[in-house]
């Protein structure tokens, strides 16, 4: 009988000391979950363990074969660029390992279903039906990207999650890189006659970027004190996350990726972006990896603010 690929979990990375520890007992709960299959996961960045460090894991374990899986929610410069470059760079540090590369994970209706039970949370008892829902309107927050792809993605979740729940709106707003932010998306919602807001950040752990959601959407809520304006929490290590990932591994495992390249930067001319087609990808330097033979930090084709 064959052995399966291991999973490899490629995380983003954050300052935040417990988003970082979410997703390493993220990791380990995957491994609980499937003790029959080596699980490791690391960073693009900013936090331990570094992804090169998660790859000789795996191959100390005697893993050959894997499948990557971002652990992300859109496919921006990081999923699309910075992942692969470092995992072509983990297979010339390791002669004879091959992997698989899995596709982000959302919008997925399991995600939806996350996010909904986020908002009634919020809302407490008076969320739960359309009837309820009616005059309640949702700020989706996403992270931004200097791609307009993943941000259109984030576009497509907020539609998603607007479509049969019975909510007056759901508006989407960023919180770096992509414009509105989250003040000029709560003005939006008022001018289009928002009497309640839910500001539901599109983030799966907590960190520095839901936490400034959450200051920005404070900061706006005190000086408008006539709209009732609430915070919902972020998706957070759920059932259906996990479950999630699983579903990804296993298409990655099969070869059944079904990514959606109609408009990437990197293959298609979009105005504004045309100079990103065909640009070579590069791995980031993660501090913590110590085979970068000092080189600096970049990020090749495209560049992004953190």
């Amino acid at each position: 009988m064959t052995t399966p690929p291991a999973l490899l979990i490629a995380g983003h990375g954050t300052r935040d000391d417990a988003g970082a520890e979410a997703f390493r007992d993220f990791v380990r709960q995957l491994g609980a979950r499937h003790p029959e299959l080596p699980v490791a996961g690391g960073f693009i960045e900013l936090s331990p363990p570094p992804l090169g460090e998660a790859v000789t894991e795996l191959v100390e374990r005697g893993v050959r074969r894997f499948a990557a899986v971002p652990l992300m929610l859109v496919s921006a410069g990081h999923a699309k660029g910075d992942i692969p470059a470092a995992l072509t760079r983990e297979k010339e540090r390791h002669p004879g390992i091959s992997y698989t590369y899995g596709r982000p994970l959302g919008p997925h209706p399991a995600l939806l279903n996350v996010l909904e039970r986020r908002l009634d949370e919020a809302l407490g008892s008076g969320g739960r039906t359309p009837g309820d829902r009616a005059d309640v309107t949702v700020l989706l927050v996403g992270r931004g990207s200097t791609d307009p792809d993943a941000n259109a993605e984030v576009h497509k979740a907020a539609r998603l999650l607007w479509e049969g729940r019975g909510y007056a709106g759901v508006e989407t707003a960023f919180v770096s890189l992509a414009a509105p932010d989250v003040p000029s998306g709560l003005d939006r919602c008022v001018r289009l006659g928002a009497r309640r807001i839910v500001v539901l950040p599109y983030f799966l752990f907590t960190g520095i970027l839901p936490d400034r959601v959450r200051h920005q959407t404070e900061g706006w809520a005190a000086a408008h004190p006539e709209v009732e304006v609430l915070s919902a929490d972020v998706i957070g290590p759920e059932p259906e996350l996990l479950d999630l990932v699983w579903e990804r591994y296993e298409e990655a495992v099969k070869g059944d990726l079904r990514m959606n390249c109609d408009s990437c930067v990197y293959r298609i001319a979009l105005p504004g972006f045309e100079d990103k087609v065909g640009m070579p990808q590069q791995p980031h330097f993660h501090p913590d990896d110590d085979d970068h033979h000092g080189h600096g930090h970049h990020h090749g084709a495209h560049s992004h603010a953190h």
